[in-house]
């Protein structure tokens, strides 16, 4: 198989992460099915830019919003298809060759990861499987399920919108088509959960998804998320 997937990742001081997710990014290299590493940096201070320069990212800058780096990383991808990955998100061993499947198969449909938290208990297992559960019924996974989609898809969507929050949520919504649950996990941070308390942070993450389709400004809606 040709390296067909660009992978995107955004940025923001982003070193305690950026390792782990890049070495879990090699077995798709070693599969062939990768055709470069885009690491769109929105300011960062710390080590993460000095490793992905040694990982040979191809590095784009601008100012911080996680839709705007990623827009301006999608913009130079010369792959047919993006994954776009948190940096604090990492595929299991495995997902090279059930994304490697899907390409064979000679599939147009955009895909995700079942997502996981990189934590124990019945609250991270549950907010993972509502999660999982809502991609699933409502087609709305998040970005840090990890996406997977063709690029002539991404361009015909509009591509992603600069904005700092849902930015995700908008482009799945423009892509305006099924996507398809990959049978393998994403293991994503539970730092968020950890701090704020699984339940608040998950009440919170659900009042905010209400507030976008209400028609609250993304901008408005990442103080309240962050803070």
């Amino acid at each position: 198989m040709t390296a067909e997937i660009s992978i995107l990742i955004p940025t923001l001081n982003s070193e305690k992460d950026l390792t782990r997710c890049l070495t879990g990014l090699m077995e798709g290299l070693h599969r062939g099915i990768l055709r470069e590493l885009i690491v769109t940096d929105g300011g960062s201070t710390d080590a993460t830019l000095a490793i992905a320069d040694d990982a040979g990212a191809v590095i784009v800058r601008g100012p911080a919003s996680r839709g705007g780096q990623l827009r301006r990383g999608a913009a130079v991808a010369r792959g047919r298809w993006l994954l776009v990955l948190h940096a604090d998100t990492v595929p299991e061993p495995g997902w090279s060759e059930a994304v490697a499947a899907h390409l064979v198969e000679g599939n147009s449909a955009p895909a995700y990861f079942q997502l996981a938290f990189r934590a124990r208990g019945a609250m991270p297992a549950w907010v993972a499987g509502w999660a999982n559960l809502r991609a699933r019924i409502f087609a709305l996974p998040y970005g840090d399920q990890g996406l997977l989609v063709p690029v002539a898809a991404y361009h015909a969507a509009g591509g992603y919108p600069d904005q700092p929050l849902m930015e995700d949520v908008a482009l799945v919504r423009a892509l305006g088509r099924p996507m398809i649950g990959l049978p393998v996990r994403a293991h994503t941070s539970a730092a968020r959960y950890v701090k704020a308390g699984w339940l608040r942070r998950g009440t919170r993450n659900l009042l905010t998804l209400a507030r976008y389709f209400a028609g609250t400004d993304p901008a408005r809606l990442s103080k309240t998320y962050n803070g």
